[in-house]
């Protein structure tokens, strides 16, 4: 099997995954069942997690889009699909009768949401770029203004790396009458979302515009040997979402139980390795 894997990573082609990675010195943690239950905030009766790992993680990408320590909350996911799914149903907690709006190039996890939450959803129309076409968006939201918004915005599609103008976007919502307390924003970064922060002039996702959320994946540019992921929201929507669970003295706002211990250890052994001058690099 291992000749085989090798076989087939030398053709490994069309996937944008970073196979150059090198995580021997963590070898000897793979001993140990880490689970990170609950709520990477609070302290579960759990000992074998990494939860101090995961925060140091999710610092580092609170400051890449520039969202202050005590306003955020998060959590590594198991992929990009988590980080959606969970994106979507926190705009639909904080807006229970919103209508989920996404351009017919997003990825198909953010259709699958809709399915799952039994969402109303409007599929936008694209450009030849594949971005969202802010013109039929706006026919869309008038044609709903009684309802709130809940936007997926993509920071690269999955066939042609499309960006949605994430500005564009919210002047679109602003010009059709919808203020800040009626529309949710989450964007899909998944593809491009930690290469746009180190490339020059590229458009800016950050938490200082009105969004609601920012998704990863953690095993494509990163480079990692398990899928993972990472999902940033503002802390006063996590509330709308979470439950607390007797028997986990923890918090239940993630949407899976049980999480992978391992990928955290991983993410914080490259973030800090490389740090942000290497990622530009």
């Amino acid at each position: 099997y291992r000749t085989t894997l090798i076989e087939r990573t030398k053709h490994h082609l069309g996937y944008p995954y970073n196979l150059d990675f090198d995580y021997g010195a963590l070898t000897q943690l793979q001993h140990f069942s880490i689970n990170n239950l609950g709520d990477p905030f609070i302290e579960s009766n759990y000992g074998v997690h990494s939860r101090q790992f995961e925060v140091g993680v999710l610092d580092w990408f609170a400051r890449l889009w520039e969202i202050e320590k005590n306003e955020y909350w998060g959590y590594i996911t198991n992929c990009g699909t988590e980080g959606n799914l969970h994106g979507v149903l926190v705009g639909r907690e904080v807006f229970p009768d919103g209508i989920l709006y996404a351009s017919r190039e997003s990825h198909y996890s953010i259709f699958k949401a809709a399915r799952m939450y039994r969402m109303e959803c409007e599929k936008i129309d694209c450009l030849i770029s594949g971005e969202i076409d802010c013109a039929d968006f706006k026919t869309k939201l008038l044609a709903h203004q009684d309802k709130p918004a809940i936007i997926n915005v993509n920071i690269g599609t999955t066939v042609k790396g499309a960006v949605d103008d994430l500005d564009l976007v919210i002047q679109t919502l602003e010009e059709c009458g919808y203020k800040q307390d009626r529309f949710y924003i989450h964007c899909d970064g998944a593809l491009f979302g930690l290469m746009m922060p180190f490339v020059k002039r590229a458009p800016k996702v950050s938490f200082k515009k009105p969004i609601g959320s920012v998704s990863v994946s953690g095993h494509k540019f990163v480079g990692c040997p398990m899928p993972c992921g990472v999902q940033i929201t503002r802390l006063e929507h996590i509330n709308a979402l979470s439950r607390n669970v007797e028997y986990l003295a923890s918090r239940d706002a993630t949407i899976m139980g049980s999480r992978n211990g391992h990928a955290p250890i991983f993410l914080w052994y490259t973030l800090n390795k490389k740090g942000y001058s290497g990622f530009q690099k």
